[in-house]
């Protein structure tokens, strides 16, 4: 029995031996493979470390050069925003100049043909010499006027401001109507004559204006009645038409010349004269008359007597 059991421990340590090189045969080889890999990898970082390395030192270059780039435009375009700037003042400074040059060349233009006479004091304070004939005169309309068979006049351009005082009237139950309206300088003479004669000189001298002094003849005054009133002027200031004409003639540009207590003549409640609606504004508001105001200052208003 002994050789066998020899035999097998023979073949036993044969087939451990062989076992034993085959693993250290095997690890041997790993381990020449992860030297090798080792050197592959440590050779690619290096290589990849030197590209990296390569590639940012040429975007820090760029960089620097970017910027020095940029410095260089935001410079040239702050330059540019600041002639800019300058160009547009100067612009803003001459548009201005054109602007003022053209409002003063529009001013001069619309005053140039507008009647100087327009907002003067009359009623014996200035005087308009048979000469004077307002630049445009206008026929008012037949349906306005209480006597449709005498034709009245007035300033051409003052007759769409008397169309909407007339027309709102109406609209709110007041039948106004022109009684008298434009009378030349020789009509008031007539006219000055006759009630001379009529009432004396006197008496004439409180109620009606020598020829030159009568705001009539500048075309833009007007004596207002109703169809039912017609010429009694006594009882105007207690028609509801006073009453409305006090509320509102103002917002069409009109305002009573001669109120009570007034130094010119006797108070006539139907003599509406239009100066403007800014003027007849300020007139209303601070409770004045057109002759409360000293004469430098109405005629700052010339200039939008017409104005809408």
């Amino acid at each position: 029995m002994e050789p066998d059991t020899t035999r097998k421990d023979t073949i036993f340590i044969i087939l451990l031996t062989f076992f034993i090189a085959c693993i250290v045969g095997f690890s041997g080889y790993a381990y020449w493979v992860l030297l090798d890999t080792k050197a592959k990898l440590e050779s690619e970082l290096a290589h990849t470390k030197e590209e990296y390395a390569s590639r940012s030192a040429f975007l820090l270059e760029n960089i620097d050069v970017l910027q020095r780039l940029l410095a260089t435009t935001t410079s040239k375009r702050d330059d540019l925003e600041k002639t800019l700037r300058e160009e547009q003042v100067l612009i803003s400074a001459m548009q201005l100049q054109v602007e003022s040059a053209l409002g003063t060349v529009g001013t001069l233009e619309k005053l140039s043909t507008t009647d100087t006479e327009l907002l003067k004091k009359y009623s014996r304070v200035y005087f308009l010499n048979e000469n004077f004939t307002p630049k445009t005169l206008e026929v008012v309309p037949s349906q306005y006027v209480f006597q449709p068979e005498k034709e009245k006049k007035v300033y051409g351009e003052m007759l769409p401001f008397l169309f909407e005082l007339l027309n709102d009237a109406v609209g709110d139950g007041i039948d106004l109507r022109v009684l008298s309206a434009y009378r030349s300088f020789g009509e008031q003479s007539t006219l000055k004559s006759v009630y001379s004669v009529l009432y004396g000189a006197g008496t004439s001298n409180r109620f009606s204006a020598d020829q030159g002094y009568s705001e009539h003849q500048l075309g833009t005054a007007v004596d207002l009645t109703t169809k039912q009133l017609g010429a009694r002027y006594t009882a105007f200031e207690k028609d509801d038409a006073y009453r409305w004409l006090m509320e509102h003639a103002y917002e069409y540009g009109f305002v009573l010349s001669y109120p009570k207590e007034n130094t010119y003549y006797v108070f006539e409640p139907w003599h509406f004269r239009f100066v403007g609606k800014s003027l007849a504004l300020r007139l209303h508001i601070e409770n004045k008359y057109f002759y409360d105001l000293e004469q430098r200052t109405i005629d700052q208003y010339l200039i939008s007597i017409f104005d809408r």
